[in-house]
């Protein structure tokens, strides 16, 4: 299979590349840049302005495949009106780029797999989200709408059509997970504000896992949680955290003060939703952690 990914040097974009090529693969990799980075047998970059249809129309007829992953990382910055702008615009110009020249190639990749985010339910201490429930009404909840909605022409366009909204990606290396452990490793780990905020978390392993699956399952399309089906509390979550890297869980961090340093941004820590992998589970995908505990035994201790 020759597939397509853009967004493919970010930490999901990697991984997946890594495990497409175990699996025999061909890649093509968008890249704004490609100064230094150096084809193989199996993996080429391409430069791409990340607007521009014109270049991708005649890659669009050798690929089966096309992975969206690309869009402006929202941890990092000031969520100024201008950063946030790029938050939303980045999304937007990817997907409609790679829509319209695949709407204009004469021969179609069979799939396009979207990239979103378990925060298009917006934010509750209490809901189950599974993929049936509709869209929330904050700022995340309106990027993960946007981001999904450009590309959705390929919908009436008989395009097989998944979306992936993931949870936190869990990696020792990358993401968020170095940031949430990192204070326990200076022993003042504890919960964030209430600590009754959810946290749907995922391992880098079985969200590679499941990209491969929706890719290769040609009965598969709409939206997927990629989510472990055991969301935790922050405050459940950070009892983990100090019981894997064996430090103690005790200081307290209180919201005011999250707002006063994070701005608006503060939201990414200070709320979540329990998201469900419904869809996902009732089609057979088995996840190899889906319990938090040996997950980050696995990313720590092996």
């Amino acid at each position: 299979m020759k597939i397509m990914i853009s967004g493919g040097t970010g930490l999901i974009g990697q991984a997946l590349s890594e495990k497409l090529i175990q699996s025999g693969d061909e890649l093509i990799i968008l890249t704004r840049d490609a100064t230094g980075k150096q084809d193989s047998k199996n993996k080429k970059y391409f430069e791409w302005d990340s607007k521009s249809k014109e270049p991708l129309i005649p890659l669009m007829q050798e690929v089966d495949t096309v992975v969206n992953l690309s869009g402006e990382n929202i941890g990092t910055g000031t969520w100024t009106t201008t950063k946030k702008d790029r938050i939303i615009n980045s999304r937007i110009s990817v997907g409609n780029a790679l829509t319209q020249a695949i709407l204009d190639s004469p021969k179609r990749p069979e799939v396009f797999l979207q990239a979103s985010g378990v925060g298009y339910y917006g934010s509750s201490h209490t809901k189950v989200f599974d993929e049936t429930y509709s869209n929330g009404d904050d700022f995340l909840a309106n990027v993960a709408k946007q981001w999904e909605a450009s590309s959705s022409q390929l919908d009436s366009a008989g395009i097989r059509r998944v979306i992936i909204r993931n949870g936190l990606v869990l990696d020792s290396k990358s993401g968020v997970l170095p940031l949430m452990v990192l204070p326990f490793r200076l022993f003042v780990g504890g919960p964030l504000g209430s600590g009754r905020q959810m946290v749907s978390w995922i391992h880098l392993q079985d969200n590679i896992r499941a990209i491969e699956f929706l890719i290769k399952n040609k009965d598969l399309s709409g939206p997927f949680n990629l989510s472990s089906p055991n969301s935790l509390t922050n405050a459940e979550f950070g009892k983990v955290i100090a019981k894997v890297v064996k430090r103690p869980y005790w200081f307290p961090v209180p919201s005011f003060g999250l707002k006063i340093v994070l701005g608006e941004k503060s939201q990414l820590v200070l709320t979540g939703q329990n998201a469900y992998p419904g869809n996902l589970l009732s089609h057979g995908f088995e996840f190899n952690f889906p319990e938090l505990t040996e997950a980050l035994n696995d990313i720590y201790n092996k």
